[in-house]
């Protein structure tokens, strides 16, 4: 059975020593997933186009897609279980003829910043939307 998604955006990173809060949302509700403190600071360069001394494993990730023409189509936050939130990274990509699109299983922390530095859009189901815990501003 195929689920409605929604568009998400950002709404906003903070920051503590042990752990980051990103906050995703729509128009009507915002809502919060928190992942390691490393995670936050990964995704504000990203946000904030701030030089980096190295590549990071995303950006090494990112430059691996466009060697092989890979496209990241889309991320899907899918699931949601006592706070613990699920994802999947949409990839597409040329064989011949034909295109495929593959689907994996990541984290959200991870698709969130290969959406990020692949410009790539990040929606929900409308059932996660749901079960989310809303967030005040």
């Amino acid at each position: 059975m195929l689920s409605e998604i929604v568009q998400l955006s950002f709404d906003k990173i903070m920051q503590t020593r042990s752990y980051t809060v990103v906050v995703l949302g729509t128009k009507e509700k915002k809502f919060a997933i928190y992942a390691d403190p490393q995670v936050g600071k990964i995704l504000q360069f990203y946000l904030t186009d701030t030089p980096k001394q190295r590549p990071l494993t995303h950006d090494l990730i990112s430059m691996i897609f466009r060697g092989f023409d890979i496209k990241v189509i889309q991320v899907v936050i899918n699931d949601v279980q006592d706070t613990i939130y699920y994802a999947r990274l949409f990839l597409e990509f040329q064989q011949g003829d034909l295109r495929h699109i593959v689907e994996i299983d990541a984290r959200p922390s991870d698709c969130l910043t290969l959406a990020l530095t692949n410009n790539a859009p990040v929606y929900c189901t409308k059932e996660v939307l749901e079960k989310t815990i809303a967030v005040e501003d």
